[in-house]
């Protein structure tokens, strides 16, 4: 049979080595031995039936090709033999088409065996996500926007129970269940999130309650928009509470600390009130006798000791306008008496006359503010000078106060080397830190930039109490290039 198998095959490829079994267990020690490309068995075997080599070969898992020869008489046993497994059957008459159908058969087992290993990898990969998915601290989801705008549940993870107190199973066959366990309000917001999701592409990104309304969680997810027109959203959904409940604390926290700062604040207010008031009414009446008491003893001293009296008088009174000045800086009079416009006029004034920089001041009429606002504008103005004499090496300061759009706008602009939104960052900017809590204390925003002219720009909006009609864009303009 060997040699007849061998003259007669007709294939391409060179012949193939033949190797008889003359019996199972020799069939059995060569499948162990080596891998073969295909196992012939001839129908005429006495040793062993189609079923038994077809056991043999499943019995070691192998998939190799078996190919029934038979008599051309014997149709009936080919076709049995078809039916318990065998690939395909070639009759002695037509042994040329041996070569063929093995070739046939080892090419179909290669990709029986290619489908095998992707079925494998899928089902690893699967079992990995799956895996993943299940050690995830929350829900992984694909929800399916159908074109008629009903939502559905394609997979679900098993933190939905853990999540949501739902099963799986149950999510997956009616997404109504997920929306409501949401709490009431925010089931809307919710919906609304996916259709705009929808509609742009852009990812979803929703917090929101459930049902209880004690507990958190927060969807993100990036939407996927089939030829069909459903759109296809996959993510996770993660408990937040703690970190909800971590904010809520943090922002807790800064409110207690903005009431200290601000009680603070008021103490150190009323410290400079006090100690202004000691000042100007203790010190300054002081100064003022000592000045009558040197005129007068100046009048009846000898002539040769008057320049001695003069400057005595001199000294006084520059002890009082140090005096006055250093009142002033505690607690401007003129603050509560004309305003914070007048104020700050005042400020721009004694900083150039201490510091020697030109400083120009240009406030609008009219600003009614109460007494806090004010205090604490006319605060940020002055720490703003004060930056201004040790860091920014400027020879010229403007500071215009304004009415702009219901607010209240304060710039205040240098020539000087200039300042960066990262210096807000050094740790020991307390001047700027404090500015920026006095601004937000009032509800407005701070901002810092480069001027025109190069140096720094301070701006700072806060909230106008009291509305007022905003200065013409013209009239700015050239109030701007008159100070500058």
């Amino acid at each position: 049979m060997v040699e007849q198998l061998v003259e007669s095959w007709q294939g391409e490829a060179r012949r193939p080595q033949f190797t008889p079994a003359p019996s199972i267990a020799a069939l059995r020690g060569l499948l162990r031995e080596q891998h073969w490309d295909a196992v012939l068995h001839c129908l005429n075997h006495v040793a062993c039936t189609p079923a038994t080599t077809l056991k043999t070969l499943r019995d070691q898992s192998l998939d190799t090709p078996l190919i029934i020869v038979a008599e051309p008489d014997n149709q009936r046993a080919a076709t049995k033999a078809l039916r318990a497994g065998a690939h395909d059957v070639v009759f002695l008459d037509r042994l040329g088409h041996l070569a063929f159908a093995v070739e046939r058969e080892i090419r179909e087992a290669g990709h029986r065996a290619d489908h095998r290993a992707a079925l494998e990898m899928l089902h690893d990969s699967e079992a990995r996500f799956r895996a993943l998915a299940s050690n995830l601290p929350g829900l992984v989801f694909n929800l399916q926007r159908e074109t008629t705008g009903k939502y559905r549940f394609l997979y679900v993870s098993e933190g939905s129970m853990r999540l949501l107190g739902v099963k799986q199973h149950e999510l997956r066959g009616a997404a109504q269940r997920f929306f409501d366990t949401l709490f009431a309000d925010d089931r809307k917001p919710l919906l609304d999130a996916l259709t705009e999701s929808a509609h742009t592409g852009n990812a979803l990104i929703w917090e929101g309650r459930l049902e209880s309304g004690e507990r958190w969680i927060d969807m993100r997810s990036l939407p996927h928009r089939n030829d069909e027109g459903t759109v296809l959203w996959t993510g996770i959904a993660t408990d937040i509470t703690k970190t909800k409940h971590t904010e809520a604390a943090l922002r807790e926290s800064r409110a207690q600390l903005a009431a200290l700062s601000f009680h603070l604040e008021t103490a150190k207010e009323e410290e400079r009130e006090r100690i202004a008031r000691d000042i100007h009414d203790e010190l300054g009446s002081i100064l003022v006798r000592l000045k009558i008491e040197a005129a007068l003893l100046a009048s009846k001293l000898p002539s040769n000791l008057s320049p001695k009296a003069h400057s005595i008088e001199k000294l006084l009174d520059q002890a009082m306008g140090t005096a006055s000045r250093v009142a002033r800086q505690l607690r401007p009079g003129i603050l509560k008496e004309f305003g914070l416009a007048a104020a700050i006029e005042c400020q721009a004034e004694d900083f150039g006359h201490s510091t020697g920089i030109t400083c120009r001041a240009q406030c609008d009429d009219g600003i009614d503010l109460d007494s806090n606002t004010s205090l604490a504008l006319f605060r940020i103005v002055q720490e703003a000078l004060t930056n201004v004499a040790k860091h920014a090496h400027a020879s010229l300061v403007v500071v215009r106060l304004k009415r702009e759009n219901g607010n209240i706008t304060i710039e205040i602009r240098d020539n000087g080397r200039g300042i960066a939104e990262r210096d807000m960052d050094k740790p020991k900017s307390f001047g700027l830190r404090g500015i920026r809590e006095r601004v937000q204390s009032l509800n407005g925003g701070f901002h810092i930039a480069t001027a025109e002219q190069g140096g720094a720009l301070l701006l700072l909006k806060v909230p106008l109490r009291h509305g007022d009609d905003t200065l013409p864009a013209e009239y700015e303009e050239v109030i701007q290039q008159n100070l500058f």
